[in-house]
């Protein structure tokens, strides 16, 4: 026996070719079945007339498909075809045994066409490439070869025994031809969907299995809120508790209409079920959604849940004292909540106060609430898309983290402040760009993977587009139909003696409104003194936030508030133009009443309280805190003063009486309304649907057209009316109804409402006169015709108010928006606006306009005239969705929660059938839509020191990648998109659980049934090069080399360096696929 090398030319392949001849046999006995060793064998076996395999038996791994060395034969993506054939041969040639157990050595013994052995190996090998020698092998192998007839025979002789003692057993060769039938045979695309998740997802446990997270002995399952969610919201449920589990917090940004609150219910109803203590911070006028679920209230759906949890007002966290409903705010154990529950949470931005040292409702929410006491989870709601201001998700992240900026670095995020920065400075460089280049794909692969990934690990945002797309609208119904919006252009006075808008607004400019402004009087000796009271210092003292600068900016806004209010209505402007007037007599006889000296030298002057300005408003928020500024009247130049406050006298008086004039028979807007109202009442879009809702951004109008119309609509139409305002002063024409918010809206809506039956006599309201009180958080979804009584500079409220009616599980076929606009073209109006408040007095302190006390800032994208004047005209056409409103990238656009919980169901259906499926595997299906290219999606993971070094450290899926080439080698989603990557991988594959049996033998045809893989290795070798960065020519000159390349060290070697894990190959289609389960919408 002499000793064999394994190595150059003395190879243990060589040495079964070289007596491999027509007739001849072989006998093996191999502890490994791998195709690719079977395939350097393949052209001589076939001239064998027998072969006798003994391979290890049941459960062992042969290693088809080969080890690490196997990776670029692997990436020839022929595993199918060779599988086949080595089915076919042993089919054919050979017989097979399984042995009882593992087989420690390897032997090999070739018989010419006598049946003499002629060749005998024996050793540390077997049917393997390393074992063959074909790739570099274990150096302790030993390995010898028979010298003559006598030394082969003895091993022969021994192999006979072998074989004879194993006895014949069909089952362990139907066995072995299984395994390769598997490999060789058309896989269908969801298990490939499925295998791609499952490397993806996988490695940190991050499938959602609703049995592993929501843990049945909580009871959760049984409760009626629970019973009440739709499939996608019970997915949306156990996503937020897992994250609350895992990361202490989330946040719910599904898009308006998607039923955030129901979710929001059952994740409180499950902590209530841990005993554990919930605290829900709501919005002052979002207080009775919440109060009302906890009520034994005949309306309450959920009554019989028996909810237990505190509700409080967002502007709570700001008061030491008093009541909140009926908890008394200087008793509550702030530190005793398990879960907090903040709706609106983007209200929640880390705004300073100008008086320095006051803590700020955030710092107080953070202080008290979070990190003193119990460890609190905190779940956010919020349906406020990423826009500009990248900095608010920080803060909200803050209250998951309690401020811990490395609290995710287990999770891949070293910095959650420096990730989101370094976003921030992306997205600001990305709104630079030409409107051509502006894309949001762009934007994806700007923002960086690691903002990606903080947004995955603590969001569940899902869109209606989405909805519609994964889960199909069996379970919920479909969406309501939008017609294109009715837009009217109304005039002031139907008289037409109101002077135009234009020309009133030149009036509010030359407004000094002098009497809310006293600081700008103060003599200059004096006004030192009163800058080192009242002025803020930000950023430790770098900056001064000026009281002047803070009056200045709070009269701009009172400007831009009477051009709104003259836009919402003529009675409005009225009023407020009226107690602005009020407000100016009043100073000037408080000046008076100075010069006469009944009043002393010291006397103060107290900065006035504006009655009228609408709190709710973001923008106002910065103004409104602190104490009043005091000025002494001695320290005035009251000369200037005085004639400041009689030149707005004098224009405020005549702005009032030319507004007193047009009453509600003159008023061209309300008489349109009106018209409308009665045209929808007589012929409804929906058959005996009359109901309609008004929106105004103010209550003084609401309050006015309930006035004018709801008297009119009964006695004319038929129909009752309500108003709602939210501050208070609720009306009906209904007799019998109570006047709170849940009684009106379930009269107005009593088939979302549920009304029960016992409560029908209560009657029923069709037309509903509201502010945004109710612009959030109301299904109102019996209703079908929505009217913008004035339209709401901020785009967002506009699609929030008509969530109302645009919802799941709408009654309605259609639905329609109307919009009342100025009578005067759109972009004209926007530059008054501009024109109206002058240039705002802001304080921006940092590149990524943080920390600005004012929120008017281009960092604010809905102050942003141009971002507002492109979304206003949008609107005239249709209605769009909150995602489409941001000219970015939305929150559903960054995130994996449906691809986890996908994942989950199928290893629930398919247990066992991901673990053992082979690397590689693919499935081929044809797609027919413009945005489904054909081509191949690859998904690949890089292996091996070089490959972890080179790619992008802030990409976390590392080190997995998906890649999408077309059929010409365009890299069509590069791995930066691995979002969009997955989307077309489920809409190619979801629901689809059989192969496409068209698809497999069109591709069978192109490709010779797999023989010629040229084309598809090409798609890889583009792929590979689009990850590591290097041209295809070198990544395919490395493609099939299996001693590696000349590649740098620490540089990618090439395909080497690549495993394809799953793949799917898209061909063409010629009409579309009939086993889809769902609707496909825009991958």
């Amino acid at each position: 026996m002499r000793l064999v090398q394994n190595a150059g030319t003395d190879r243990v392949l060589d040495l079964i070719l070289a007596h491999t001849a027509r007739g001849a046999s072989l006998d093996l006995m191999s502890g490994a079945a791998s195709l690719f060793a079977f395939e350097a064998l393949q052209s001589q076996a076939a001239q064998l007339a027998s072969g006798r395999c003994i391979f290890p038996g049941t459960g062992a791994d042969l290693a088809l498909v080969g080890g690490d060395a196997d990776r670029p034969a692997r990436n020839r993506l022929q595993t199918a075809f060779l599988a086949q054939q080595m089915a076919d041969w042993l089919r054919s040639v050979a017989e097979v045994r399984a042995a009882a157990g593992q087989i420690p050595q390897g032997l090999a013994v070739l018989r010419n066409a006598a049946g003499e052995p002629v060749q005998a190996v024996h050793g540390s090998f077997g049917l393997s490439t390393d074992g063959l020698g074909l790739t570099p092998g274990n150096p302790l192998s030993f390995i010898q070869a028979s010298e003559s007839p006598a030394e082969s025979q003895v091993l022969a002789q021994w192999f006979d025994a072998q074989w004879a003692a194993l006895g014949a057993r069909a089952e362990a060769k139907a066995r072995l031809l299984a395994e390769l039938e598997g490999l060789a045979s058309p896989r269908d695309p969801a298990s490939v969907y499925a295998a791609v998740l499952f490397h993806l997802l996988q490695r940190d446990g991050q499938e959602l299995d609703e049995d592993r997270i929501v843990k049945a002995a909580t009871g959760i399952r049984n409760t009626v809120v629970w019973k009440k969610l739709y499939k996608f919201q019970r997915d949306g449920v156990v996503g937020a508790i897992d994250k609350l589990d895992r990361f202490g917090g989330c946040i719910i940004a599904d898009s308006v209409g998607l039923g955030k609150t129901f979710e929001a219910l059952a994740i409180i109803k499950y902590h209530e079920l841990r005993n554990d203590r919930v605290l829900v911070l709501a919005p002052k006028r979002l207080r009775d959604n919440w109060t009302l679920y906890k009520a034994n209230d005949q309306r309450n759906v959920l009554a019989s849940d028996r909810f237990n949890y505190d509700v409080l007002n967002h502007t709570d966290l700001s008061r030491e004292g008093g009541l909140s409903g009926d908890i008394d705010l200087s008793h509550v154990n702030w530190g005793n909540y398990d879960l907090v529950v903040i709706d609106e949470s983007h209200n929640f931005r880390n705004k300073k106060s100008p008086k320095q040292g006051n803590e700020t409702r955030y710092d107080r929410l953070m202080r008290r609430i979070i990190r003193e006491g119990v460890k609190t989870r905190v779940l956010m709601l919020s349906a406020t898309p990423v826009n500009n201001r990248l900095a608010d998700l920080r803060n909200q992240i803050a209250f998951v983290t309690e401020g811990d900026d490395t609290a995710l670095f287990d999770h891949g995020i070293a910095s959650i402040d420096s990730t989101t920065r370094r976003a921030q400075k992306a997205f600001n460089r990305w709104l630079e760009l030409p409107e051509e280049e502006k894309t949001p794909s762009l934007l994806v692969d700007m923002l960086g993977f690691d903002y990606f990934t903080l947004l995955d690990h603590l969001t569940i945002a899902r869109s209606r587009r989405h909805i519609e797309k994964y889960y199909g609208t069996e379970e919920t119904g479909r969406f309501p139909s939008r017609l294109p919006p009715v837009n009217i252009k109304a005039d002031v006075d139907r008289a037409g003696e109101f002077r135009p808008i234009k020309e009133i607004n030149l009036e509010i400019r030359r407004l000094k409104l002098a009497s809310y402004a006293p600081l700008r009087y103060v003599k200059e000796g004096r006004l030192a003194a009163y800058d080192q009271k009242y002025s803020t210092a930000i950023r430790g003292g770098e900056s001064i936030f000026r009281q002047v600068d803070r009056e200045e900016s709070l009269i701009h806004l009172m400007r831009v508030n009477l051009l709104k209010r003259m836009e919402s209505s003529v009675y409005s402007f009225a009023l407020t133009v009226g107690r602005q007037l009020k407000d100016v007599d009043a100073t000037l006889a408080r000046l008076a009443a100075y010069k006469a000296g009944t009043e002393g030298d010291a006397s103060e002057f107290e900065e006035l309280d504006i009655a009228d300005v609408d709190v709710d408003d973001p923008l106002f928020e910065p103004l409104l805190v602190g104490r009043k500024v005091k000025v002494l009247l001695g320290d005035l130049d009251l000369a200037r003063w005085r004639q400041d406050l009689t030149e707005d006298r004098n224009r405020l008086a005549t702005l009032h009486a030319a507004a007193r004039q047009v009453d509600a028979g003159r008023d061209d807007k309300l008489l349109k309304l009106r018209e409308l109202i009665a045209e929808k009442v007589r012929n409804p879009i929906n058959a005996g649907n009359r109901k309609v809702i008004i929106f105004t951004a103010f209550a003084d109008t609401a309050g006015y057209l309930y006035e004018h119309l709801a008297g009119w609509a009964r006695d004319q139409l038929g129909v009752d009316g309500a108003l709602v305002t939210g501050s208070g002063g609720n009306q009906t024409t209904l007799p019998g109804l109570r006047r709170d918010l849940g009684s009106i809206l379930t009269a107005f809506s009593p088939r979302s409402k549920e009304r029960p039956a016992s409560l029908a006599d209560e009657g029923e309201i069709d037309l509903l006169i509201a502010t945004d009180c109710i612009s959030e958080g109301q299904n109102l979804q019996d209703c079908d015709w929505l009217v913008n009584y004035d339209i709401h500079w901020n785009p967002v409220r506009i699609i929030q108010r008509f969530g109302r009616i645009d919802r799941i599980g709408s009654p309605n076929s259609s639905i329609q928006l109307v919009n009342f606009w100025p009578n005067m073209e759109l972009e004209e109006y926007i530059n008054l606006e501009q024109r109206v408040s002058g240039r705002m007095v802001l304080l921006d302190v940092s590149a990524t306009g943080e920390e600005n006390l004012i929120e008017q800032q281009s960092g604010d994208p809905m102050n942003d005239l141009e971002y507002r004047r492109k979304q206003l005209l949008k609107l005239q056409d249709a209605v769009i969705d909150l995602e489409d409103l941001s000219s970015g990238v939305s929150i559903t656009d960054l995130t994996l929660t449906d691809f986890r919980i996908d994942l989950a169901r199928y290893l629930k259906a398919h247990p066992g059938k991901l673990e053992s499926m082979p690397l590689g595997a693919s499935a081929v299906v044809t797609t027919t839509e413009a945005d489904l290219p054909p081509g191949i999606l690859f998904c690949m993971r890089a292996e091996g020191e070089a490959a972890e070094r080179a790619v992008d450290p802030g990409y976390p899926l590392a080190p997995v990648y998906l890649v999408h080439v077309s059929d010409g080698g365009t890299v069509l989603l590069p791995y930066t998109q691995a979002k969009h990557a997955l989307d077309r991988f489920k809409r190619l594959c979801m629901g689809r659980e059989l192969p496409d049996a068209i698809a497999v033998a069109r591709h069978g045809k192109q490709t010779r049934q797999g023989a010629d893989m040229r084309q598809a290795q090409g798609l890889l070798a583009a792929a590979v090069s689009s990850v590591a960065g290097k041209s295809a020519e070198r990544a395919v000159a490395s493609l099939f080399d299996p001693a590696g390349t000349h590649a740098l060290k620490g540089e990618f070697a090439g395909m080497n360096d690549f495993e394809v894990l799953a793949y799917l190959v898209v061909l063409p289609g010629t009409a579309a696929p009939t086993d889809r389960v769902g609707s496909t919408g825009a991958a």
